[in-house]
């Protein structure tokens, strides 16, 4: 069993708030918008971190991520991108992403809004924006998402609400 934390558009905020959670789990996943690579220096001493890049990160952290991620966790396939749309009207790097695999589990950020629902037009895929977890935005809750992966299981699935924005 993996117990995984999902985060993006931390924007080089990394909240304290989190750390619970970055205990709890065993990887962390991050759909773009680092801000800088510090955040990712910090998480990656922590946990095992599969990432994709965002729309505002330098080419440091372009080095470091790919624009579109598929990876296995247990016995499913994710797949990451940064800007993907949402199910109703996937973006083209969502629709690129697919063209290489349908995911079982499909994990972007960008939007700022968190989304968590059943695509079922692609089989029933999971469609995970876990939201901002950083301050810079028009967002009013941080919030991120955690979940339980077993075998082919998804389940516990939890959000993560940080209700008052931290000042940076």
């Amino acid at each position: 069993m993996q117990k995984i934390l999902i985060i993006s558009d931390t924007h080089s905020f990394l909240d304290e708030r989190l750390f619970p959670h970055i205990d709890w789990c065993d990887h962390i996943w991050h759909a773009g918008d680092w801000g800088i690579v510090a955040v990712s220096d910090t998480l990656e001493a922590l946990k095992p971190i599969q990432g994709v890049y965002g729309n505002i990160d330098d080419a440091t952290v372009r080095q470091i991520y790919p624009k579109i991620n598929h990876f296995t966790c247990e016995e499913l396939n994710i797949g990451m991108t940064h800007i993907a749309g949402a199910p109703s009207s996937y973006k083209p790097d969502a629709l690129e992403c697919f063209r290489i695999k349908t995911p079982d589990i499909f994990v972007c950020g960008h939007s700022h809004i968190l989304q968590v629902k059943r695509d079922l037009h692609r089989n029933g895929m999971l469609f995970i924006n876990p939201g901002a977890a950083g301050t810079h935005g028009f967002h009013k809750v941080q919030t991120a998402v955690r979940l339980k992966i077993e075998g082919k299981r998804i389940f516990d699935v939890e959000v993560i609400e940080m209700n008052r924005r931290a000042k940076e």
